[in-house]
């Protein structure tokens, strides 16, 4: 029959050659394009972090001793995202900030809570460039009291260097993508906006004593963000925070 020929017989060998070529070129270049996903419009380049057993070991220390949750390994069940600036104003300075496993001995302000390094799930940069730092859903720690099951989304910028309408842009289509992953998902807060929650189901931390006032994003870039998920506030798909206590 025809599909038990050899496609390959009568070709002369040096076009054999050509088009393995050209297929190993066009597999090289697929490989190294970022993860795109088209349905919800954004694009996201993985940059892990550093991503070892000190880390994991951290992590599973941290859900113990402020969740009094004991699982096998530092994963999340997403039920909700948090929105952050870096308060530094470069993406290489934020990145290599939370890359290492553990807080850097700096961060006197939070060191006897844990030794592990802070870091979201994303990096937003100023140009709306996403990178992805931990893998999905690996347990981050960026937020007091919801770690546990909250996604992190970090943005280079500060209160003297405000967000930009291209953030905006990504942490919308970014938010779209993330509740088209996880369905559980049914809050969107801004880190400062974190103790609002704090009578709430959603919040849990052993520690009454462990707590720090934040300003970031603002209420200004949260709006923005807001504004553009309308659709998914209207609809119940997202729940205003109140409605969560």
């Amino acid at each position: 029959m025809f599909f038990k020929k050899n496609i390959f017989k009568n070709l002369p060998l040096a076009a054999i050659f050509q088009c393995l070529i050209i297929l190993f070129c066009l597999l090289s270049f697929v490989s190294c394009m970022p993860a795109r996903v088209s349905r919800c419009n954004v694009r996201i380049n993985k940059k892990y972090v550093m991503m070892d057993e000190t880390r994991d070991r951290l992590s599973l220390d941290y859900i113990r001793e402020h969740y009094n949750l004991t699982p096998r390994k530092p994963l999340i069940e997403p039920r909700i995202i948090v929105l952050h600036w870096t308060a530094i104003h470069s993406f290489e300075a934020s990145y290599q900030t939370m890359y290492p496993s553990v807080l850097p001995s700096k961060r006197k302000d939070i060191a006897s809570a844990s030794s592990l390094n802070v870091c979201a799930h994303f990096l937003v940069d100023r140009d709306g460039s996403i990178y992805q730092l931990l893998p999905l859903p690996y347990f981050g720690r960026h937020v007091i009291g919801l770690n546990y099951h909250a996604i992190g989304v970090e943005n280079v910028g500060s209160d003297t260097l405000p967000l930009t309408d291209a953030q905006v842009t990504s942490n919308t289509a970014l938010i779209l993508y993330l509740l088209e992953k996880y369905p559980e998902i049914q809050y969107l807060i801004g880190h400062h906006e974190y103790l609002n929650l704090e009578d709430s189901p959603l919040f849990l931390e052993i520690d009454p004593t462990y707590r720090t006032i934040k300003s970031d994003p603002g209420d200004a870039f949260m709006k923005k963000v807001r504004n553009r998920l309308k659709d998914q506030y209207a609809t119940g798909r997202l729940k205003k925070i109140k409605s969560a206590l």
